[in-house]
């Protein structure tokens, strides 16, 4: 599919920062320092996914005016997005808990509906997050209802069921039926994989000590409610076909295999590991399966846990967390190395636990209060190697240097759903926001659409606070670059033969060139720039932006 590229000009000075007087919406903005990008937000209690630029322009949105968030978007590299939605009204919801969802549908860029799956009723109900898969399929959680005498015969104890009954969690793979609807064609069910040692007269008694890739029935990190696990973060790793989950209520991650077929997933037998679907990692706390203490925790209340995806990050494939809980009154982002054996297609183990001891890498705010949110929230690590974090019950995202440096930051201008005035101040939980994710400005998603900044979500905007390369409606001189998409050369037209420096700078901030044209004509070499999406910059204006094919 050919990209449409739109050529834009603007008379602020490319380094332009925000003001740091706003209050909602864009409060921070080093458009050096930022990483170039489209910012996807669902936020809470109303019914619109918005695509943000960086200075909080509306690129695109969806709305349902009916639903509000279940609770979670993805844009797809289709330009599709997946969208978990549900009905704000849960009086007949059969369970009802933070993160309740109940239908995922796919649209395409225009709104238009691709296919709907639905699942809330007495025997399971959608939740929190899905990940979409390579194949056009997409992993969902969902609530499984077991009743009490069930739990019991699984060797439950009776003082642990409070609320009459478990939800434990499954993870389901829907595949579009291209027919508007979708079908499961795989599923995986924590209730098939339980142990415990209270009752040697029920089922699944064993050592839990020695059963790491089992689920101890009477770990209650949940305090025995229904919502056992409360799986609140879903991640897919097509390179290994594997599944992470992040179970707060255990303050652990696990890891399954997806090479399973469903009845290989209900054993301990199959797939790539051999393990069929028993846990093949699990880490945060060693407590959960007999083998620590309380001194060993390293997760606490964990959500949005996933294998890093960026490419170019030297932590590429390792495991991203947010660490919501880990003090009273602070969260931090941390990273973990996971001792996957490509050789076995199992994780080592030290002792009976597994690895590693500690963090690679752990960010705290500074003072370390700056950032607390004991639910909810999400870390992205992103090209230009900052991190882009969403304090989720505060509704504040920031994009953070390696150094610690704050280069960006977001305030989710809703209030309880109704859009907030530049100004307003929030209390906490009043715009909460599950998660933010950034697409960079060359995203395969975009290929085939127009990309023009539109209105803000914020009511009263600060329209002048916020300059943003290459995406402006007022064009003040007359400049075109072409051919693009270009490959050697790059040449240039303008309405002025002075001499003026060209600087080409690459969508992570990068100055990749510094040149010199004059004339009304000239051109530039571009035999040494990777393939790629570049800004062109002339005299510190930034005129357009281009590809190098």
């Amino acid at each position: 599919m050919k990209r449409l590229f739109l050529i834009f000009a603007f008379t602020s000075m490319y380094f332009g920062c925000l003001s740091a007087q706003n209050t909602v919406a864009v409060t921070t903005h080093d458009e050096v320092k930022a990483m170039a990008g489209y910012n996807l937000i669902y936020p809470h209690k109303q019914g619109t996914v918005f695509l943000l630029d960086n200075c909080g322009r509306i690129m695109n949105s969806w709305s349902d005016n009916t639903t509000v968030p279940g609770n979670i978007s993805y844009l797809l590299p289709t330009g599709n997005i997946l969208i978990g939605k549900r009905d704000p009204d849960a009086s007949g919801d059969p369970i009802y808990a933070g993160g309740g969802g109940e239908t995922i549908e796919e649209r395409t860029w225009d709104d238009q509906l691709v296919w709907s799956y639905t699942w809330n009723d007495a025997a399971g109900r959608i939740h929190h997050d899905m990940a979409p898969m390579p194949n056009g399929n997409v992993l969902a959680i969902v609530w499984e209802w077991v009743d009490s005498l069930d739990a019991v015969a699984a060797g439950r104890d009776t003082n642990l069921i409070i609320e009459g009954s478990l939800w434990p969690d499954q993870i389901i793979e829907l595949q579009p039926d291209g027919a508007g609807g979708a079908t499961i064609v795989w599923e995986w069910h924590a209730w098939d994989h339980l142990v415990q040692d209270f009752d040697d007269t029920k089922a699944n008694w064993g050592d839990v000590s020695m059963s790491p890739g089992k689920i101890n029935v009477n770990y209650v990190g949940g305090a025995g409610k229904a919502d056992w696990h409360h799986a609140n973060a879903l991640d897919y790793n097509a390179d290994l076909d594997q599944v992470m989950i992040s179970i707060p209520t255990f303050d652990e991650l696990w890891i399954i295999d997806h090479s399973t077929t469903t009845a290989e997933a209900a054993t301990d037998a199959g797939g790539n590991s051999e393990m069929g679907g028993q846990l093949l990692y699990r880490w945060g706390n060693p407590a959960a399966y007999n083998q620590g203490d309380t001194t060993d925790q390293k997760l606490f209340y964990n959500h949005d846990t996933h294998w890093i995806d960026e490419p170019s990050s030297e932590d590429h494939g390792k495991i991203m967390v947010f660490n919501n809980q880990v003090g009273d009154d602070y969260s931090s982002v941390v990273i973990i190395d996971a001792p996957f054996n490509y050789a076995t297609s199992k994780y080592d183990m030290t002792g009976n636990t597994y690895g590693p001891a500690t963090f690679d890498w752990e960010y705290t705010a500074d003072p370390m209060q700056n950032m607390h949110s004991t639910g909810l929230s999400s870390a992205q690590r992103l090209a230009n190697g900052n991190t882009l974090i969403c304090v989720g019950r505060w509704g504040r995202t920031f994009e953070v240097t390696s150094s610690g440096e704050i280069v960006w930051e977001y305030v989710t201008p809703f209030n309880n759903g109704t859009a907030a005035s530049q100004g307003d101040l929030f209390t906490i939980n009043t715009n909460l926001t599950f998660r933010m994710n950034r697409y960079a400005m060359d995203y395969e998603g975009f290929n085939g659409v127009t990309m023009e900044a539109g209105d803000y979500v914020e009511v009263n905007p600060d329209v002048d606070g916020c300059t943003l390369s290459g995406i402006s409606d007022n064009i003040d001189h007359q400049f075109s670059i072409y051919p693009n998409p270009a490959s050697d050369v790059l040449y240039l037209n303008r309405a002025t033969s002075e001499t003026a420096t060209v600087e080409i700078i690459d969508l992570v901030g990068n100055r990749v060139k510094v040149a010199s044209i004059k004339g009304l004509q000239d051109k530039v070499d571009l035999n040494e720039l990777a393939p790629g999406m570049y800004l062109l910059v002339v005299d510190k204006l930034v005129v357009g932006k281009f590809m190098v094919q």
